[in-house]
């Protein structure tokens, strides 16, 4: 089902879209869709999703309740997701992850108005989460530099950083935008203080604009 965009999403996205769906294998500590994994039960490709009409003139986020990047999904199920959404051209198709290595087998695959999103909470290596750490995920967008895909980068949820790493890490990405936010969920994530947060904005938007989601003022105020 094509659903319009509520709640604590970007407000830049219209819709969401799952066709894919179950339990993320990421299983990342402070997933908003964690309390609901002991019943998602392993991903599956639900096929009454191709019924649905995309329409045009849409952002979509595609795969916003579960990583349709992370290894454990079938290739073919990716495919087909894909080329549904090749039919409905007229929209723009965000899809994120945190395993962005997995997109370059699809390259020349993925729709005429598609933009690449990745997420990086920190620079630093942490054990929150089941995908690659940050500076591989930084490394594989990199290797779309000069593709021409629009790209762009989630902080969130931020966590401590090296403030000059972190910034050339996010620059040498090239993204046409960087979204920051905050745990919404108290997961008692090792956060940054608020000076530091706002030096982190004041850097990126050197290099690029920055969008900061309104859950981040819980930090900066």
């Amino acid at each position: 089902m094509l659903n319009k965009q509520e709640g604590n999403m970007y407000p830049w996205v219209t819709h969401t879209w799952n066709p894919i769906k179950g339990r993320c294998p990421h299983m990342c500590s402070y997933c908003y869709m964690r309390k609901y994994w002991d019943r998602l039960g392993n991903p599956y490709l639900d096929t009454k999703c191709f019924k649905d009409n995309l329409g045009e003139g849409n952002t979509i986020f595609v795969g916003s309740s579960i990583d349709m990047w992370a290894e454990e999904i079938p290739d073919e199920w990716i495919l087909e997701v894909l080329e549904y959404c090749s039919g409905y051209p007229n929209n723009i198709y965000l899809f994120q992850s945190k395993n962005p290595y997995r997109f370059s087998r699809f390259q020349g695959l993925f729709p005429q108005k598609t933009m690449l999103g990745v997420t990086l909470e920190t620079n630093r290596d942490y054990n929150f989460s089941g995908a690659p750490q940050p500076r591989l995920r930084a490394e594989y967008l990199r290797s779309w530099n000069d593709t021409g895909v629009k790209k762009m980068i989630s902080i969130e949820p931020v966590i401590d950083f090296d403030l000059d790493n972190f910034v050339t890490m996010i620059a040498l990405c090239e993204p046409i935008f960087v979204s920051v936010g905050a745990d919404s969920k108290n997961n008692g994530l090792l956060e940054p203080p608020r000076q530091k947060v706002l030096d982190l904005i004041s850097e990126l938007k050197k290099v690029t604009e920055v969008k900061v989601k309104s859950n981040l003022k819980r930090i900066i105020g």
